[in-house]
């Protein structure tokens, strides 16, 4: 195993026992402060589950994170100076600007999940969060002479991913997998090609606080992600497709094939809500407005049933990356 490869093991575990361990906590506060989610229209579950998934996930990120800088200041693990990606003031201002914006999707998420906001509102802050993250936190080349589409796709991918990966929040286990795949093939995709052990183990924290979330949901669900938890995935995946320090030659596995892996596990989500927004239009109701007729829905209502339903949509994810990122 290459050196970096013991790095992204240890970030994987760190941010899986982190959010495994927080989550029976972060689920009982859920229930004394109310945050569940009752039955109702369109829910198949008869008694409040506790919307406590998000705060688990991003615990487990945010401590294993801190983890690594531990082991990394003590020398455990060797020694691994920062590289491009958090290097001086830049480097610091993208740090802050990144985890803000975690910050603040899962802040407007819970809120959501607790007022139930209108979809004007709840877009036109995710936009303000988007144009931040654009702004300061990641940008993308530019063709010559539309220096304004180094602003314009990000903000649109952000915003596109986000709300992907929120309305595949509609089975259980069906977000969280699918970002546990896209992270993993992120990372892998990322060590394979001799890319930044940064990206690739961002990606690593990532599904591992995926990870230790999942059993709590799938396939008999304690606790739900909510709004907060599913805009997160959303979120913490458009960025890591966006972040820099990543290997530029297509031979080298590098930029080109991570953007071709990450594009695959995100297919799922996105031709979903491609196919739902088309749907919903074209019978004259709102495209925000949900439904039981997601790819998920459809498969379940087959002899494959709600947990062999998710399964197929992760194989699926999973296929889609193996080929297109050989």
């Amino acid at each position: 195993m290459r050196p970096g490869g013991m790095w992204v093991l240890a970030a994987f575990g760190l941010a899986c026992a982190a959010s495994a361990a927080s989550l029976p906590l972060w689920r009982a506060l859920c229930r004394r402060w109310g945050h569940v989610d009752d039955p109702g229209h369109r829910k198949i579950h008869v008694q409040p589950i506790p919307l406590a998934g998000g705060f688990a996930v991003m615990t487990g990120w945010l401590l294993g994170g801190l983890g690594m800088l531990t082991l990394e200041s003590s020398g455990a693990l060797g020694k691994w100076e920062l590289g491009v990606l958090w290097r001086g003031t830049e480097g610091a201002l993208r740090f802050g600007v990144l985890v803000m914006g975690a910050l603040g999707m899962m802040a407007l998420g819970a809120w959501d999940d607790r007022r139930d906001l209108r979809a004007g509102v709840k877009f036109l802050v995710q936009a303000g969060i988007a144009a931040g993250v654009a702004g300061w936190g990641v940008r993308v080349p530019a063709p010559d002479g539309m220096p304004f589409l180094g602003y314009a796709l990000p903000l649109f991918w952000i915003l596109a991913i986000t709300n992907a990966f929120n309305l595949s929040d509609n089975m259980n286990g069906l977000c969280a997998g699918l970002g546990l795949i896209g992270a993993s093939f992120v990372s892998v995709s990322t060590i394979l090609g001799h890319g930044s052990f940064e990206v690739a183990c961002v990606a690593a924290l990532i599904a591992g606080s995926l990870a230790g979330y999942l059993p709590y949901n799938y396939p008999r669900a304690t606790v739900f992600l909510g709004d907060a938890g599913s805009q997160w995935v959303g979120y913490v995946l458009s960025v890591l497709s966006l972040l820099p320090g990543i290997p530029s030659q297509p031979r080298e596995g590098g930029v080109v094939q991570a953007w071709i892996v990450m594009v695959a596990v995100v297919a799922v989500p996105a031709i979903d809500m491609a196919f739902v927004v088309v749907s919903r239009t074209w019978k004259g109701i709102p495209f925000w407005v949900g439904d039981t007729n997601h790819l998920s829905h459809r498969l379940a209502r087959t002899s494959l049933g709600k947990a062999g339903a998710v399964a197929v949509l992760w194989a699926l994810a999973c296929l889609l990356g193996v080929l297109l990122g050989r």
